[in-house]
C-alpha cells in the first residue's frame, strides 16, 4: 500500500490534472471526401461546464484560417471564462456556400456531440464570425435547424445583404478596397462563392435569396453586430439594415459600432477602440445567463 502522504499527493496531483486548461490543435470534426476539417480549441480550467464559442474565420471566402483572422478573440474569451473552437471549413473555389454552411452546421453539432468530454454546457453556445466567416454565422443563425441551433450569434462585419453589397461595390468602387475584392473574385471568392457570375437580373436574385437578410424570422436565436465604420470591404449599413430587419421580428439584435474601425477586428488597435472586447463579454454572458 502507498504511504498516506504520497497516497494524498497523487490524489491531488489528479484533480490539478483534471481541472488544468485544455488547448487542442488540429482536431478533426469532420471529414470530406478522406480531407478532414479541423479545429482548436481551448477549456477553463475548472470541471464546467462552460459557456462556449465556435469561431469562423474570414478571408474572402477563398482565404483565412481558424489560427490567424480570429485570433484577437482567444485572449478575451479564455480570460472571460469560455471555452472556444475555432474551425476551419473548406474555401474557394474547390467548395462554395453550401459547403462552407455545411462545414459550419457539422462543427456546431460536433461540439454537441462532445460537450460532455470538454465540459460545455450545450445551452450556451455561441457562433462567432468575421467578414465571410461573418456572413456564414449570419446565415446560419437566420436558417438554423434543430441540430444548428445556438443561444446566441456575434457578427463581426459580415454581409448581410451580398446583393445589395456586389451593386455597391459595382457602382461606387472608389467606397471600397478593390485590389483586395478583385484578388478574392479572382480566387472563386466574392459572388463566384455564391455560384454567381454575372450581376445581372438572375444572378441578383439569386444572391438576394441566399443573404441571411432574406432568412431573418421571428423565433431567431438573439443577435450581436460589430461592425467600423470605415470599413472599406463590408459597408457599416450592412450591420444596421439587418439589425433593423432582426429587431423588426421582436429578436433582440444589439450593434457594437467602432468608430473609425476599417475591416478586420486586428487593425483595431487605437485605444479607443479596444470597448468592443469587454463589451462583447458583456453582452455575451447576460444574454446566454438568460438562455
Amino acid at each position: 500500500m502507498p504511504k498516506p502522504a504520497l497516497f494524498v499527493a497523487f490524489i491531488l496531483a489528479l484533480a490539478l490534472n483534471a481541472a488544468a486548461a485544455t488547448d487542442k490543435k488540429d482536431v478533426e470534426y469532420a471529414n470530406r471526401d478522406g480531407k478532414p476539417l479541423l479545429l482548436d480549441l481551448h477549456v477553463p480550467d475548472g470541471s464546467g461546464p462552460f459557456p462556449a464559442t465556435i469561431l469562423v474565420h474570414g478571408g474572402g471566402f477563398d482565404q483565412g484560417s481558424k489560427s490567424t483572422n480570429v485570433r484577437p478573440l482567444f485572449q478575451p474569451l479564455s480570460d472571460a471564462g469560455f471555452a472556444w473552437f475555432s474551425i476551419d471549413y473548406r474555401l474557394a473555389p474547390q467548395a462554395h456556400m453550401p459547403e462552407a454552411v455545411a462545414d459550419v452546421r457539422s462543427a456546431i453539432a460536433w461540439v454537441k456531440a462532445n460537450a460532455a468530454a470538454y465540459h460545455v454546457d450545450v445551452s450556451k453556445i455561441a457562433l462567432i464570425g468575421e467578414s465571410a466567416g461573418g456572413f456564414l454565422v449570419n446565415y446560419v443563425g437566420t436558417h438554423e435547424t434543430p441540430e444548428s441551433r445556438v443561444a446566441a450569434v456575434v457578427d463581426f462585419y459580415g454581409p448581410s445583404d451580398y446583393g445589395k453589397l456586389a451593386v455597391l461595390r459595382r457602382d461606387h468602387p472608389e467606397r471600397f478596397n478593390m485590389a483586395s475584392l478583385n484578388r478574392h473574385a479572382a480566387n472563386g471568392g466574392g459572388i463566384h462563392f455564391f455560384g454567381v457570375d454575372t450581376l445581372d437580373e438572375q444572378g441578383l436574385k439569386k444572391l438576394h435569396a441566399v443573404s441571411p437578410i432574406a432568412g431573418v424570422h421571428k423565433g431567431m436565436p438573439p443577435f450581436l453586430c460589430i461592425h467600423g465604420t470605415k470599413d472599406d470591404q463590408v459597408s457599416y449599413d450592412q450591420t444596421t439594415a439587418f439589425c433593423d430587419a432582426i429587431r423588426a421580428t421582436g429578436t433582440d439584435c444589439q450593434i457594437i459600432t467602432v468608430e473609425g474601425g476599417g475591416h478586420g477586428m486586428s487593425t483595431w488597435k487605437a485605444a479607443d477602440m479596444q470597448h468592443w472586447k469587454p463589451e462583447m463579454i458583456a453582452w455575451l454572458k447576460k444574454t446566454l445567463e438568460s438562455e
